[in-house]
Order: structure tokens, then C-alpha cells, then sequence
């Protein structure tokens, strides 16, 4: 199976990919979602960067959410809603899998961006995108992408 990395999500789906990128970059904090070791869930406040085709995570060293990913990789990023989710691009979340970069990958992403040190660097393969906004004031729209499988488009009153 091809590595689904953000690039490829890029090419994958172009237009849905814009809009998700825009509502991250709309605000600095997002929320993650990683998996405690009794297999509950553990949200924590993260900044997620969109650099060189990937989606970047990095966190603060030996933070639970990075001893999280390090035990179990899968996660969920939520983008900030600001103050309102139906409009502005509507809610958008990432799932997938994090996986740590060292030695040269993490020396080389902190000479462009200088994060705290010493830091946890993570890259992402995704999962699943979606999207959520309301059209036209009455259809809630939801957009739901996965690695292999078509855009669906589902639209309820």
C-alpha cells in the first residue's frame, strides 16, 4: 500500500485538501486525540504544521501525548472551530498514524522552524478526512475521504 502522507492526500483530492489546510492555518491551537495505555482517549492542545508534503506534529519532550504515539500511533486532530464551524470552510478533522522522526529529519525541520528543545517530532500518514459545514443554511454537509475509496459527499436535512 502507497504511504498516504499529506502530499498524496494533496493530489488525491486537491480541492478538499485546500480548504482542511486553510481551516488549520485559520488558527494557531488545534486539539489531538491520542490513545491512553488503557485504551482511552487523551485530547491535548497541539499546533500542527503542513511543511514539505507532510503534516508535521511536535510536542514537547516526553509529554503523554507523545509517549502516546510512541506506544500506539494512531491519532485524530481536530482544527480549532473559532466561532463558527459552519462557516469559514465548516469543521475539519485528520485521523492516522504518527510516526517519530530523528537524527537528520529532526535536525533538518528544526533549522526552518527553531521548536522548543529538546522536542518530540512526529510525521503523519492519514486515514481518514473529514469535513462537516452547513449549505445554503438548511443541508449539513459532511465529506468523508479515505486512502483508496472515492470522495463521499453526504448531505442531510
Amino acid at each position: 500500500m502507497t504511504r498516504m502522507n499529506w502530499a498524496a492526500f494533496v493530489c488525491a483530492e486537491p480541492e478538499l485538501a485546500m480548504t482542511v489546510e486553510q481551516r488549520f492555518r485559520a488558527f494557531r491551537h488545534h486539539v489531538l486525540a491520542t490513545l491512553r495505555r488503557d485504551g482511552s482517549p487523551r485530547t491535548s492542545g497541539l499546533e500542527a504544521d503542513f511543511r514539505g508534503g507532510e503534516l508535521w506534529l511536535g510536542m514537547m519532550a516526553d509529554s503523554r501525548k507523545a509517549l502516546d504515539l510512541r506506544r500506539d500511533a494512531r491519532f485524530a486532530l481536530q482544527a480549532n472551530p473559532g466561532e463558527d464551524t459552519g462557516t469559514g470552510g465548516g469543521d475539519v478533522r485528520i485521523a492516522g498514524r504518527a510516526y517519530e522522526v530523528g537524527g537528520e529529519g529532526k535536525r533538518s525541520y528544526a533549522k526552518e522552524v527553531e521548536p522548543p528543545e529538546p522536542f518530540h517530532l512526529f510525521r503523519t500518514e492519514l486515514t481518514e478526512v473529514v469535513r462537516t459545514y452547513v449549505e445554503d443554511e438548511r443541508y449539513l454537509v459532511v465529506q468523508v475521504w479515505r486512502p483508496g475509496e472515492p470522495l463521499r459527499t453526504i448531505r442531510r436535512t
